[in-house]
């Protein structure tokens, strides 16, 4: 029995864990997801700073000509205190002088006999950047569960710490089965097709921060389609497309049986893609996907990024739907919840016009796609969908249902 886009993405959460841990110099971090939390060791900044090019003053010398003692630069070591009717000339990000009260530009000053003629509007602390102001010590900074994206690294400098404790990316292995299939590097005859599904589904698996495996096409025979679960099990993820149908030659699944397949569901109430297939081997995951490319495309975006989600040990897990309006109305057959691949322009979903599951086209067209209801017959428009990208990454710490209407 067919089960429920939930209870598929429940099943795969509960049967996967995270990877383990590696620790990594900050620089390697980019795309990894943190395995700690990250307490922040001093504040930022770490002393009372200029946040301009200007005159350290006192407030009391509002509209007074006072005297330019010196000068302080960024990185100088100024020991020596402001006193009344006097100045100090100062850089940004130089360490405020002793005494000082406010900072004034450059710009705000004139000359005049003394030095400069300040201003008559001196406010307390005006430009200066106080200690701690940014980050304070002993802070929360990062938490278990976070991606590092290039500004956790801007956060991670900042404190000087220069190795997190990350967990291991996710290794996938890929392969496609069928007679009919060549790689794009082979030549093929009239019976036969490319294999577009196994490229495909590498980039979108590499694009989620996976090391990716290319393990070849299986013809379809049970032989070599295990000699290619075999090849790929020294993997986390095994990911295939093709033969889990009821066809005479699908014998995906009975491949994997002779490795100890836990099937845990191998049909969902899902249009298109009823036979995609989740288990495990072990602790190795399995995702059987249909043939179909776009099939096996769209329930890739639904079931194998939510197993690498998963497996990845970060916070914000579950995928996030996005509210749009529909931008035209749409008729659809009721029975089953469908998949459907349109554009999304950050206010309207544009439905394509065409879409079956054995195209191709309608992905490179779409960036995301709505999950009906299956007894929905019609969705008028402007009507608020769920849009789930195939371009980004959104993400909740929480799941959320993902069907429009």
């Amino acid at each position: 029995m067919a089960v429920s886009i939930e209870k598929a993405l429940e099943l795969i959460y509960t049967n996967i864990t995270a990877k383990s841990l590696k620790i990594l110099p900050i620089e390697e971090a980019l795309g990894y997801i943190l395995a700690q939390d990250i307490i922040a060791t001093h504040n930022l900044p770490p002393f009372d700073n200029s946040a301009m090019d200007g005159y350290a003053v006192k407030i009391e010398d509002s509209n007074k000509c006072v005297e330019v003692t010196c000068s302080i630069f960024a990185g100088d070591d100024f020991k020596g205190k402001l006193k009344h009717e006097q100045a100090i000339k100062i850089m940004t990000g130089a360490k405020i002088p002793l005494g000082t009260q406010c900072i004034v530009p450059i710009e705000d000053v004139t000359e005049c006999n003394k030095g400069v003629k300040l201003p008559d509007n001196l406010t307390i602390s005006k430009h200066i950047r106080l200690s701690g102001e940014d980050i304070k010590k002993d802070t929360l900074l990062l938490s278990k569960g976070d991606k590092i994206d290039a500004h956790q690294i801007t956060l991670l400098a900042s404190q000087g710490i220069s190795h997190v404790q990350v967990y291991k990316k996710p290794r996938v292995a890929l392969f496609a089965s069928g007679n009919e299939l060549k790689m794009h590097f082979e030549n093929v005859t009239d019976y036969q097709l490319y294999n577009t599904n196994t490229p495909t589904l590498l980039a979108r698996a590499k694009e989620l921060g996976c090391e990716v495996e290319f393990i070849g096409t299986a013809v379809d025979t049970l032989k070599d389609l295990r000699l290619h679960v075999k090849s790929a099990l020294d993997c986390d993820i095994i990911i295939t497309s093709g033969g889990v149908s009821v066809g005479d030659a699908d014998f995906t699944k009975e491949a994997f049986g002779a490795f100890g397949y836990e099937i845990l569901f191998d049909k969902v109430a899902i249009k298109p893609g009823k036979p995609t297939t989740f288990g495990k081997i072990g602790e190795k995951v399995i995702l059987n996907l249909p043939g179909n490319p776009l099939a096996a495309a769209l329930n890739f975006e639904l079931f194998g990024r939510s197993i690498i989600y998963a497996m990845s040990g970060q916070k914000k897990r579950y995928i996030n739907p996005i509210t749009a309006k529909m931008k035209d109305d749409i008729t659809l057959r009721l029975g089953r919840r469908t998949v459907i691949p349109g554009y999304f322009d950050g206010e309207y979903f544009t439905a394509c016009k065409h879409y079956a599951p054995g195209m191709i086209s309608p992905l490179a067209e779409a960036n995301s796609f709505i999950i009906t209801d299956e007894n929905c017959a019609k969705i008028p428009k402007n009507s608020l969908v769920k849009t789930i990208s195939t371009k980004f990454n959104f993400c909740s710490a929480q799941f959320i249902p993902l069907s429009s209407i």
